[in-house]
């Protein structure tokens, strides 16, 4: 990523200031799948009584990207990150599926006037409320 991409863009990837709290500040404790590396505040530095601990995302800054057993840690509901602890994924745990509110992508019900689809008429079973 070029320098003008670290001053102006802080929603992909991390910014300079961002980089340097982190070489200051930071301890990496690992990486998920998707190469997003989680710090903590390698002088016990603490907010609201819990060590600092933060995400650089790699590409676009979306909170739904961490995998659950990195936001359990992130959120200090774990102590130990899964790095360390041999994590295994429940088998209820789906894969990260990217957010796509907002694009051509995204998921339009049956009688969604961007489907292109005509809203089926009233079934009668509706009174509009009017005010007495």
């Amino acid at each position: 990523m070029s320098l003008l991409h670290e001053v102006f863009i802080w929603w992909n990837g991390q910014t300079m200031g961002t980089r340097f709290y982190t070489w200051r500040k930071g301890r990496l404790v690992g990486t998920d799948a998707q190469d997003n590396r989680y710090y903590e505040a390698k002088d016990g530095e603490a907010i609201g009584g819990y060590v600092r601990r933060w995400v650089i995302y790699n590409g676009l800054a979306e909170a739904s990207r961490v995998p659950p057993e990195w936001h359990g840690w992130l959120h200090h509901t774990f102590d130990v990150p899964p790095t360390e602890d041999g994590y295994v994924p429940r088998e209820w745990e789906k894969p990260h599926v990217p957010n796509l509110t907002g694009t051509s992508q995204a998921w339009r019900p049956q009688g969604s006037l961007h489907k292109g689809a005509r809203r089926p008429g009233a079934t009668g079973d509706y009174q509009a409320w009017r005010p007495e």
